[in-house]
Parts: C-alpha cells; structure tokens; sequence
C-alpha cells in the first residue's frame, strides 16, 4: 500500500508539473515598455504566469542592467503576476538605448524564460574560471591575508565582490589559473586552497568560524551573498551599543486579519540595488509577494508588501515578526557603503589585489566591502574603507596610500566630511608605478568550480 501511495503522489507531482507548463505556453509572458506614458522614468509593465520567485527574477534583470527603480506597482494574487516599473538610468534619464530595451523586451518578453521553474538569472557558467565563495567572521587585513595566499597559490582573481556586517564577511569571486588562464579543477589543488584559506580564515570568532564547500552550481553573485549572510545569521546583532540609530531603516510588520496578509513597510535611505536587496531577502526567506508598491523619487525611499508565507499563512508570532524585521535590516544595511570609497584602475596583473590590499593593512585601513573586476585587460576595482578603529581615514594616510599606488591610478572619493582634508590629485608619479596590474580578494571559503 506505502508503494501504491508514493506511485499515486508521483503522478500527482508529474501531472501538476505538466499542468504548469502548458498553462506557461498557453499564457506567454508580455512585456510593454512605454516612453510616453511618465515624464521622467520609462516605464515597463510585466504580465506572466505567476511562481515563486518571479519577482525577484524580473527586479534581478533591471538591477543587473544598472537601471534604478523609482517607482513600481506589484500585483500576483491568483496565477497571474502583474508588474509597472518606472525605471531611469544611472544619470536620472528615461532609457532610450535600443540595445538595452531590446534585453529588456527578449529578457522579460515571450522569448524568456522567466517563468521556467530552473531559470537562473544574470548567471553565464564558463569553462574559463573557477568560482570560490567565502565567509566568516571579519577582522582588519583579512583581505590582504586572503588575497596574498591565492596569489602565492598562482590564483589569478578576475571578479571579486565582498560584503561585511555585523562582524561577518561573506565573499563570491571568480578565479583562474595564473599559467593556463582555466578554471581550476584538480581536486588535490582545490583542497589545498580551501585548507589555507580556511587556516586564515580560522582566526577572530571563534564560536562562529569559517566555512569551506565545494560545489559546481553557477548563482547570482549578489543574491548568493544574501543568502550566505542569512545563513550565517548575520541580523542577529553582537553589540546594538555601538550601532546608530539613525541609519537603521524603519521596518514594520503587521497583520492584515481581514484578509490574512502580513504587511510590511520600509523606509530608509534611497540607493542602488535596494529593491533588489529586500525583495532577494523575502524570496529567500520563503515569503510570497502578494502586491506592494514603491516609492523611491526621492532621497528617502518607502516600500510597502503584501506578504504570506510560501504555505498561504500570514506571520504566525511576535517572534517571526521580529525575525522578518531583523532579516530585512540586514539586508539593507549589507550593501550601505561605509567608509572612504577608493577607485582603483589600472593594468590587470596576478598579485595586484594582493599588493594594494597590503597596502591598505599597513596604513591601518580595513575594508568593508569591495568589487573587483576585469575587463579588457584592465583592473577595475572599488574599495570602501574605514580607520582600524572604524573612524574616519586622515589625510596623512591618503597621501600615504595615494604616493605608494599613484594617484593618476588611484581616485578618492567619499563625503563632504570625509574629503575636506583629502589631497587632490598631482603629477606626483607612484614609487610602485610598475607594480599594479592584477586583482585578488576576499574574506571566507568555500570554493565551486564552474565546468
């Protein structure tokens, strides 16, 4: 009888499976994207079959191109999703590049795959790199120290991107062979790499260390960092005495009885990526948007949801709710850039992270997050960074970092606050003007390799 039953839900299983798919090809998604209809934002309307996750999918595809939300209208009670975004780009200006509408209308349109079940987007699997995801507790010159043994490890870091919270640090980057320019794949080599890391890694907290795993599966740098930050439980809060007060985003969760939703509000400071943060945190959570609106013209930004849990029951305890407020903050504040933003662009060489870092560490500069990149040849990196002690940098040692990199190679960029004692930029050329040319960095491990 046990075997009959498991025959019975399998079918059952196949058949609510198939049922989706011909109801995907019955009801292909439609994307309109109307320049008429707002004075100052293009505006695009989504309509698709409904799944968990396809908001995030969609906000995923605007966010990687770059273009910032200022207002949207979400809707997908029923099997039906319904989606209005009013989008610019980086300079505030409705979007005209064809190429890019093009994306956009091949992206979310019939030719998508947005609705698939296995859809991963904004991920390109390559033979050419391998991918290594760290994380642990945070400390000042763990980069430096990473990046050093991946160097003396002959690993060349093509794209990096770090994040720290809350004492923890969570890491995706993607790196080659320094001979062959492959991905990396003997297994005693990847052994060897995730054991020194995690020997570095090792140090600071003890109760809650590194982690190392090995896997193929190619993700979403940004939102696999989320989710490796939620795992690690980064919202939980170490030391609330030294966190200010004013820069923790407003959340609120209440209960809709009438119509068993939870709903939550959001405000905080407006910035790039922020409704891509907190709706990647939701989706993760297993939470399902309902409808929501978003209101983000101007510096302050509102968000409002509609929300059940995955299993269709509204937030259930004081305790949940509190944990949903937690998660949310976190992931606002993961992305807040604090500190000095230094831009870094030169020739791409193995070792460059390596040496710019070091430099850093021995200025008593920490970094609270990065992005490193490659692109034609050149190294193109941000650093955002903080005094040791987590004050301001002083002037004497940007004039340091600045002579020691070059500052026609390195710019500085930051607050009124923080820039009012930066010196500009002179011919002073950099006693290591031959030295910067590769990148290298983050901050715990676990390693993947994409084949």
């Amino acid at each position: 009888m046990a075997f009959i039953s498991e025959v019975n839900m399998s079918f059952s299983h196949y058949m609510d499976d198939e049922y989706e798919k011909l109801f995907r090809r019955m009801n292909p998604p439609r994307v309109v994207i109307d320049n008429e209809a707002c004075k100052n934002a293009t505006v695009i309307r989504v309509d698709s079959a409904n799944k968990h996750g396809i908001l995030l999918e969609v906000v995923q595809i605007l966010t990687d191109l770059n273009l910032i939300i200022t207002k949207a209208y979400i809707s997908s009670d029923g099997g039906w999703f319904m989606d209005v975004f009013n989008v610019t780009d980086q300079d505030g200006n409705k979007v005209t590049d064809e190429a890019i509408l093009d994306y956009i209308r091949k992206s979310l349109g019939p030719e998508s795959c947005i609705t698939s079940p296995m859809r991963s987007v904004g991920v390109k699997q390559t033979m050419d790199n391998t991918a290594i995801e760290l994380m642990g507790s945070d400390r000042p010159g763990l980069l430096s120290e990473v990046s050093a043994v991946l160097a003396n490890l002959k690993c060349n870091i093509v794209n990096a991107e770090v994040w720290t919270h809350n004492t923890r640090a969570a890491a995706v980057m993607q790196v080659n062979d320094e001979e062959t320019g492959s991905a990396i794949t003997d297994p005693q080599r990847l052994s060897l790499i995730k054991e020194l890391l995690c020997n570095v890694l090792g140090g600071g907290n003890k109760k809650r260390g590194a982690k190392t795993v090995v896997t193929d599966e190619a993700t979403h740098t940004e939102r696999r960092l989320h989710q490796m930050m939620f795992a690690d439980r980064d919202y939980e809060r170490v030391d609330d005495d030294d966190f200010d007060e004013k820069q923790r985003p407003n959340v609120n969760v209440v209960n809709w009885s009438d119509k068993d939703y939870s709903v939550v509000t959001i405000q905080s400071k407006d910035r790039p990526k922020l409704l891509f943060d907190t709706v990647c945190t939701l989706t993760d959570m297993q939470y399902v948007v309902f409808h929501a609106n978003i209101d983000a013209e101007g510096p302050q930004a509102y968000q409002e949801y509609y929300i059940k849990h995955i299993d269709g029951s509204p937030v259930k305890s004081d305790a949940e709710r509190q944990r949903v407020i937690q998660c949310l903050e976190a992931a606002i504040e993961r992305r807040v850039s604090e500190g000095l933003k230094l831009e870094l662009c030169t020739t791409d060489r193995v070792g460059l992270l390596s040496d710019v870092t070091r430099i850093f560490r021995e200025n008593s500069l920490t970094v609270t997050r990065a992005e490193v990149t490659t692109k034609g040849g050149k190294a193109v990196n941000t650093f955002y960074v903080r005094g040791a002690s987590g004050c301001l940098v002083d002037s004497k040692t940007i004039e340091s970092i600045r002579q020691a990199i070059g500052n026609t190679i390195l710019k500085v960029k930051g607050s009124p606050e923080e820039l009012k004692n930066v010196p500009q930029d002179s011919p002073t050329r950099s006693i290591f003007s031959g030295l910067f040319k590769s990148r290298s960095f983050v901050n715990f491990g676990l390693v993947k390799s994409y084949s």
